[in-house]
């Protein structure tokens, strides 16, 4: 009978908690939306599947290893611990799917239109406002926020996973699974959330607009371009030459012409792989403990404000631009300065074709949404520059 007990005792059923119950139903809503409604499927499948796992009561998937005050182990971690602390704590996994990206971008659009550069770089308002918005709501007593927690919530509005998880595993790791969630969820429902926000902000005949075939860029160009960017961002901001970095080895391995066998494993099997453990990473912080309470809501709900505040800024950006330009830019296309990458663009692409059947903006989109990327980058640099350390 004490042998039965005992095997009780170690029962997870014995050990379940109702924030572990919670915690794994949310796991369980993840799958559903990654696997029935294709909602960022590579990521919120790890995700979820991590969630399940680190909410398994006795487990011991996220337990730290023990040590004697000899330095003897005297009891190994769970595998979520090692994941997190080799591969999200040091910031690896974050800055290898940047070089991955990086691999699979195409810079020619925004070089072919630079004043798209702008457009980038209005959406990432969006990170400013929020960041001014939740120091207002902790110093109202509403939200309890530390400044290091609310530049990693801002970082959401740029829809960036990696560039949010880097962000936040280096200045407040405890939010990590809220910002990982909220960065992702709103990267995913950006064909939901977008379209209003651009129909709202333009015309009918503005969201018509046709703009002009962009001219061919040069293989020269493309190869100096990342180089330049690296050089001129690292020298100002050498806290954003990481993701920069990285991202910008990417792309010279793609134009570069003579490393195809290094491009296409970067593209495809290391960001792959890459990907699996970044997102069981992230479910390993998704524990009820530190997921379930008022200021995960918070997180959500100013992820969604800087989301859509960096969406209309892009938007209006491009509208203010035509008032000065005689060649005339598609406001909707500013909506893709987010770094939603190539989803804003194909949105933008889509709502043009509501106006006008023959108004082709994908590639016009993908300036703007290049630029998003280069913008989120810089302005994460920013936010570990002011309130890292």
């Amino acid at each position: 009978m004490e042998s039965l007990l005992n095997l009780w005792a170690d029962s997870g059923l014995a050990q379940i908690y109702p924030g572990q119950i919670v915690m794994m139903l949310v796991g369980l809503g993840l799958l559903l939306l990654a696997i029935q409604k294709n909602f960022e499927p590579l990521l919120l499948v790890p995700i979820g599947f991590g969630t399940l796992l680190v909410n398994i009561p006795g487990a011991g998937f996220d337990l730290a290893p023990v040590y004697a005050a000899t330095g003897e182990m005297l009891s190994p971690g769970g595998l979520m611990y090692y994941i997190y602390e080799a591969g999200i704590a040091t910031g690896l996994f974050p800055l290898l799917i940047f070089m991955g990206v990086g691999a699979m971008t195409d810079f020619g659009p925004l070089l072919a239109n630079p004043k798209t550069l702008l457009l980038g770089a209005a959406a990432q308002f969006g990170i400013f406002f929020t960041v001014v918005v939740a120091a207002l709501f902790s110093n109202w007593g509403i939200l309890d926020f530390t400044i290091q927690d609310i530049a990693s919530i801002g970082i959401i509005g740029g829809a960036d996973g990696p560039t949010a998880i880097f962000v936040t595993s280096q200045l407040s790791p405890d939010i990590l699974g809220a910002v990982a969630v909220a960065a992702y969820s709103y990267m995913a429902l950006v064909p939901i959330i977008q379209p209003p926000i651009m129909r709202a902000l333009t015309t009918p005949e503005e969201r018509a607009i046709k703009m002009e075939q962009l001219r061919p860029v040069s293989q020269r160009e493309r190869i100096l371009f990342p180089l330049l960017l690296l050089v001129m961002v690292a020298m100002l901001l050498p806290s954003a030459a990481p993701l920069l970095g990285m991202f910008c080895f990417g792309n010279l391995m793609k134009e570069c012409g003579v490393v195809d066998r290094l491009s296409d494993t970067a593209q495809n099997a290391l960001i792959n792989t890459v990907t699996i453990f970044l997102g069981l990473g992230v479910g390993s912080k998704m524990s009820a403990d530190k997921f379930l309470n008022l200021e995960t809501l918070g997180i959500l709900g100013l992820g969604a404000v800087a989301f859509c505040i960096g969406t209309a800024c892009g938007v209006l950006l491009a509208k203010l631009m035509n008032k000065f330009s005689e060649q005339k830019v598609n406001p909707l296309i500013g909506s893709a300065g987010v770094s939603a990458v190539p989803m804003a663009a194909r949105v933008s692409n889509k709502v043009g074709l509501e106006a006008n059947s023959q108004n082709h903006l994908l590639m016009h989109a993908m300036g703007p949404n290049v630029a998003g990327v280069i913008g989120s980058a810089i302005a994460a640099g920013v936010m570990l520059s002011m309130v890292g350390g």
